[in-house]
């Protein structure tokens, strides 16, 4: 299956197919026509895709980069090891940064490539299924802060997003069940036959034969959602239902608690529950999206009292002036942008 972001001198193409890894020099030489490629990745997926790539790769000049996994490893600090590590190996502007991993691996490298020498081409290998079906499409790349998540970053697209469904066989379940909340976001937010699809099942298994379809259908509405605005000040801002709560919620317990999917699970149940109660979604969608989550195993609460989050939540990028935009759903697969600020979540009371 293939797919192409169309944004002009940006635009790039997409490809999904079980076993693609294998023959990545076919398609990273139509994008890339130097010699020297520099390949991060992280510590668990590595040791598992890392030579296979590099034999996938024979043509080319191949060094590595092996970070620490996990969100605590996206932060500023690690970006003068991965700028020492490409001057050591004499990576020059004409050479090619291949971000191997989830979300995290497609975040750090990709934000080293747009700011090391001023921007170097980037290839997208996500090994996760957030990373395939969200972070590694659509050029958002960023590092964390103390303060918050993603506040240092630049919209950086790559050449090419190469996404082999295989991979997710080696992924431990809670990978798995991670990338499943962003899946059910493109479902309230866009395709209600989706999220009716993933109703249907009451597990991943039963899911598994539908997943490369799924990958591509997800993928798909995010392709639209960013060739429509693609620095993000309109309608993709619907890309982030959950995510002001998310976010939060993550950086609360340093990123050590509940994964980025997890979170966004929360996030979307509670802000759901809460616009139901304001009259601004459609009676019932809550308990819906509660009972798909669960089907997933994914929460949907943390007991965590709001009152303890509205700090980070001014911080939130959608945090503009002191409005706040929040995404909400008339109703499943339909969402929008609402204005407001922090007193809307003032009702909350504990999450």
């Amino acid at each position: 299956m293939e797919l192409t972001v169309n944004l002009g001198k940006n635009s790039y193409p997409i490809y999904i197919e079980s076993g693609i890894l294998a023959n990545a020099e076919t398609f990273v030489s139509k994008v890339f026509h130097g010699k020297r490629i520099m390949i991060i990745s992280d510590d668990n997926v590595f040791p598992i895709y890392g030579q296979k790539l590099i034999e996938a790769l024979p043509s080319y000049e191949c060094h590595i980069l092996v970070l620490p996994h996990g969100e605590l490893t996206k932060n500023f600090q690690s970006l003068p090891p991965i700028y020492a590590a490409m001057l050591e190996s004499k990576i020059t502007r004409s050479d090619l940064v291949i971000a191997l991993g989830g979300g995290v691996i497609g975040d750090l490298a990709g934000f080293a490539a747009a700011s090391y020498l001023r921007g170097i081409k980037l290839v997208q290998i996500p090994t996760s299924l957030l990373a395939q079906v969200d972070s590694s499409v659509g050029g958002k790349v960023a590092v964390d802060l103390p303060q918050g998540k993603n506040l240092v970053g630049a919209f950086f697209h790559p050449r090419l997003v190469l996404i082999d469904p295989d991979v997710l066989d080696t992924l431990p379940e809670r990978y798995i069940t991670d990338g499943m909340g962003e899946v059910i976001k493109y479902g309230c937010i866009k395709d209600a036959a989706l999220f009716e699809t993933l109703s249907s099942c009451s597990s991943f298994d039963e899911l598994k034969d539908q997943l490369t379809s799924i990958i591509y259908r997800c993928v798909d509405i995010k392709r639209i959602v960013v060739e429509a605005d693609q620095f993000d000040t309109g309608d993709r801002m619907l890309l982030n239902f959950g995510h002001t709560l998310a976010h939060t919620i993550e950086q609360y317990y340093h990123y050590e608690s509940e994964s980025h999917g997890e979170a966004v699970s929360i996030g979307m149940y509670q802000i759901t529950k809460l616009s139901e109660e304001a009259g601004l979604t459609a009676p019932g969608e809550a308990e819906r999206i509660g009972r798909v989550l669960k089907a997933y195993g994914l929460p949907c609460e943390c007991g965590l009292p709001v009152s303890s989050l509205l700090d980070a939540i001014k911080l939130d990028k959608k945090n503009l002036d002191n409005h706040l935009n929040v995404i909400l759903l008339h109703a499943i697969g339909d969402s929008y942008i609402y204005p407001t600020n922090l007193d809307f979540f003032k009702t909350a009371g504990v999450i």
